[in-house]
């Protein structure tokens, strides 16, 4: 695991112009000092030392308490986050609900045993066991990737080429139809790469977090995130540790899950998805007039949607598409890391069974990390509440251009749900057929 801290620094035209480039806790400081002053940014950089910015940042601080959560959010820090678990990546994102991100795609990288993590580093105590569960799951990736790729060959009508698409772009898509479909038998263990902007008030809550965590890895890299937000935000770090509350709060969601392991029926092989959709209008809504200059997904949606709660939700999602629906940032998200069934594309689900099987034994008898014997097509139940305006938007990227071919089927099985209550917006709502790209 490598944790790096990225500062930004201004481009040519910027300093060419003579902006002001600032460090991150300055930025802050300097944003601060607009609380206590109606001067102007001129007449506050020209109180700042620029040769020594950290007695810059004391001086104003003086005057306003830094450990302000306000002031915090203007601290913008970007971390990279090399080699750690698809489990961990899922994780950060999931307590990052205002940060921007990316991760490394199944669908792009071809994985083998080689980025498995060591079960050391993850607290697997039956490590023989894990390790021939491990291998079996990327044996049966290698070979579901080798029929899936026969089968863009032989049937390309099933990956709905365009005519006359290039023939690397067409070529691209045959990959992308292969590891879409292979992924399933993905460990959550397997390495990862992720990268995260938020501000450092985010990111020491991220570390509390993490540093409160059961799991072996998430305190690993609580630390290493809180030494790199040392370098840009320093005078955080006094926030940035563990705390007795969140403690005690996964256990008893640790507890939680467990519990809801013996009351959930296991589904051997796939557990049929069944959507749920509760919507909470104000009086008086008007879905079609709220979605008369809504053209395309980033469109305007009237007030009357956007004040319109929405909780959207499937009683079981492989964790491939939970990966992926968790990085919508507004509302909260649930999802219990109890596996209920095993979607794998049509292929054999026996390894996925057995890997699923394994972990919610471990659950059962307390070990934490049961996270660890998931496949990305371990099925969990998974939930978001937003708004509708929220919701459309998600509904429509979900469906459309290059979307992935089973969370657009999720989303397109919400969007009949909203049908039945608003039938009027069905030709409003910019639903697409997941077109390859």
């Amino acid at each position: 695991m490598q944790v790096t801290q990225v500062s930004l620094r201004p481009t040519d035209d910027a300093s060419a112009a003579g902006r002001p480039a600032l460090t991150p806790e300055l930025l802050a400081a300097v944003g601060a000092r607009y609380s206590r002053s109606n001067d102007g940014l001129k007449a506050i950089l020209a109180k700042i030392d620029p040769e020594n910015s950290d007695k810059s940042v004391d001086a104003i601080f003086k005057f306003v308490d830094y450990g302000h959560a306000s002031i915090a959010d203007m601290v913008p820090v970007a971390l990279f986050l090399d080699d750690i678990s698809m489990w961990l990546a899922y994780l950060l994102f999931a307590l990052s609900p205002t940060a921007g991100g990316q991760e490394s795609s199944t669908r792009y990288i071809q994985l083998d045993e080689s980025g498995l993590l060591n079960p050391a580093e993850l607290g697997i105590t039956d490590v023989s066991g894990w390790r021939a569960r491990m291998d079996a799951a990327l044996g049966a990736y290698n070979e579901a990737l080798a029929f899936w790729e026969g089968v863009a060959e032989r049937e390309p009508e099933r990956v709905r080429i365009p005519e006359n698409t290039p023939p690397k772009a067409a070529a691209r898509m045959r990959r992308n139809f292969a590891f879409d479909r292979a992924r399933y038998f993905l460990p959550v263990a397997m390495k990862t790469n992720a990268m995260l902007v938020q501000s450092a008030r985010a990111w020491v809550s991220v570390c509390q977090h993490l540093l409160s965590s059961p799991l072996l890895e998430a305190r690993r890299c609580g630390e290493a995130i809180r030494g790199e937000l040392g370098l840009a935000a320093p005078r955080l770090l006094k926030h940035a540790r563990p705390v007795p509350s969140l403690e005690r709060g996964l256990k008893r969601e640790l507890e939680a899950t467990r519990e809801r392991a013996e009351r959930v029926v296991w589904a051997d092989g796939e557990h049929a998805p069944t959507a749920h959709l509760a919507v909470f209008a104000p009086e008086g809504l008007d879905p079609v007039g709220d979605l008369e200059f809504h053209d395309n997904r980033y469109g305007y949606i009237g007030e009357g949607l956007r004040r319109t709660a929405v909780r959207f939700s499937w009683d079981a999602v492989a964790f491939a598409e939970i990966r992926d629906l968790n990085r919508h940032r507004t509302g909260t998200k649930f999802c219990p890391p109890c596996p209920v069934g095993f979607y794998s594309a049509g292929r054999d689900s026996r390894v996925g069974d057995d890997a699923s099987r394994a972990a919610r034994a471990a659950l059962s008898a307390g070990d934490s990390s049961f996270v660890y014997e998931l496949l990305l097509g371990s099925q969990l139940y998974f939930e978001h509440t937003t708004t509708a305006d929220k919701f459309l938007y998600e509904a429509e990227l979900r469906t459309g251009l290059g979307a992935h071919y089973r969370y657009a089927q999720h989303l397109k099985d919400s969007l009949a749900l909203w049908y039945e209550k608003y039938p009027e917006t069905r030709d409003l709502i910019l639903e697409g057929s997941a077109e390859p790209e």
